[in-house]
């Protein structure tokens, strides 16, 4: 390798260190932190850990310290959803769209619990307002996060279900199919 391209290699490397090194002082030490960050990032590996019980536990002290982080709020709403307490869930839910009521997320999430709840006409509602807010919310997790889970397929989406209880509530109700136990429990909740 001649000496001028060995020279700009090692200044190019020692530049890009002393830039990430710079960064991680500033998101570590001088960033703008909101009460309750670090436990509402400590549940979020929980969570994707599924590690319930310890996330809604994390994301409850992320509320005791900042009660309008509304990301803490919506994790705790997620959480009790894992945790098959859906009356916390949907009073979590609720809060949630009542602090930022366009967030799609938010909507599809209070729909998979509707759903779980036997109340399918709400879920169907939640659904299409969720992808009326956000049409790309159709796309469920990205194959990074898919990748990250160990999720080699995607997994049942909103625009799949939401069409699905459409087709199956025009039916008498003697023979609406509305649940599918094996296949809902495939759906995951939507995070930001």
């Amino acid at each position: 390798m001649d000496a001028r391209l060995y020279k700009f290699l090692k200044y190019t490397a020692i530049t890009l260190t002393l830039i990430w090194v710079s960064w991680s002082a500033y998101d570590s030490f001088f960033s703008a932190r909101t009460p309750g960050d670090s436990d509402y990032h400590a549940a979020n590996r929980l969570f994707e850990d599924e590690d319930y019980e310890r996330a809604r536990d994390a994301y409850q002290n992320a509320l005791d310290l900042n009660p309008e982080h509304i990301h803490a709020m919506r994790g705790l709403a997620r959480s009790y959803l894992m945790l098959d307490q859906y009356e916390e869930s949907l009073t979590e839910f609720n809060r949630a769209i009542n602090m930022d009521p366009e967030f799609a997320g938010t909507y599809a999430n209070r729909g998979i619990l509707h759903d779980r709840m036997g109340s399918h006409q709400l879920a169907l509602e939640d659904y299409v307002t969720a992808l009326e807010l956000d049409p790309e919310i159709a796309e469920g997790p990205h194959w990074l996060i898919r990748f990250l889970r160990n999720q080699p397929e995607r997994p049942p989406g909103i625009v799949e279900r939401a069409n699905y209880l459409a087709s199956e509530l025009r039916k008498p109700q003697s023979q609406q199919l509305l649940t599918f136990p094996e296949i809902d429990d495939e759906q995951r909740s939507y995070k930001k």
